[in-house]
């Protein structure tokens, strides 16, 4: 996908065309945001298979290998498909990887929750849908919806804890710290004594879950929110880097270019363009 956003609704016609070509198990370099208003979706995920029953909400985070195929195919069918870039919403992915990664997704009551979801992404489709849409509104809109979504998911958690195995817990509370203390110069060795474990068991859990190590998930996270400055604010380039527990602007910029191909100077410059 080329673009940093796009949303688009699934009836039943674009279902059974799916349904009658699906696709080879595969993986990609963008977030997807699945709302089940009708029907019901085969999802194949990390290699499990599970079918979801409307209403549902299923996120698959990217790098995920994973296949969808429609079921329960008639005219009421409907589901919205959301895709957008990290770049599109730095770090705010975050909040949904903890909820999702042990399973497809989660059926939800028709109530009042899922009103809003659906709302709010029918608005989004409206201003994506105009002859000059405002990424800026389409972004923000996107952000309230994940919001939502991740309240929604800690209510849940809250509610039935024992839903939640040793290590699903354990990466949960090392996110829960990481968003504590990823500004500060620290390293894994830190978050694995919070946590009262070793560096190499709290690496094995990360690497099982997410398949990235615990240094990997620290510099996404300080990067992620170096784009959200970048582009929200005027801060200069080395206040951004100190702020996210850079020593210096070379430092921060180094692993900018590293992670993203680009400087953050370059960066800002064209989320500036875009989002104008």
């Amino acid at each position: 996908m080329e673009e940093l956003f796009r949303i688009f609704h699934v009836d039943d016609k674009q279902a059974a065309e799916t349904k009658a070509m699906p696709d080879e198990p595969h993986l990609h370099d963008y977030d997807e945001l699945i709302i089940g208003v009708e029907g019901k979706l085969e999802h194949f995920i990390d290699f499990e298979n599970n079918t979801l029953i409307s209403p549902f909400i299923s996120f698959i985070a990217r790098g995920k290998v994973h296949r969808v195929i429609p079921q329960g195919i008639d005219k009421n069918y409907s589901l919205w498909v959301l895709r957008f870039k990290e770049d599109f919403l730095p770090g705010l992915t975050f909040k949904l990887t903890p909820a999702y990664h042990l399973s497809a997704g989660f059926e939800v009551p028709r109530d009042a929750f899922f009103e809003r979801i659906v709302n709010t992404t029918e608005m989004i489709h409206f201003e994506m849908d105009q002859t000059s849409p405002h990424l800026t509104v389409a972004r923000d809109l996107l952000r309230a919806l994940i919001s939502m979504i991740s309240s929604e998911q800690q209510k849940r958690s809250m509610n039935d804890p024992s839903g939640m195995n040793t290590q699903n817990s354990t990466y949960i509370a090392f996110l829960q710290i990481l968003e504590e203390n990823f500004r500060r110069d620290t390293g894994v060795d830190f978050y694995a004594e919070k946590l009262f474990m070793s560096t190499r068991n709290l690496n094995l859990i990360c690497q099982s879950i997410v398949r990235k190590s615990v240094s990997e998930i620290i510099e996404e996270r300080k990067i992620a929110e170096s784009k959200k400055l970048l582009t929200g604010t005027d801060k200069p380039i080395s206040e951004i880097g100190y702020e996210i527990g850079y020593n210096d602007k070379s430092c921060f910029t180094t692993a900018f270019k590293k992670k993203n191909g680009i400087t953050p100077s370059v960066f800002r410059k064209n989320m500036q363009k875009l989002l104008s």
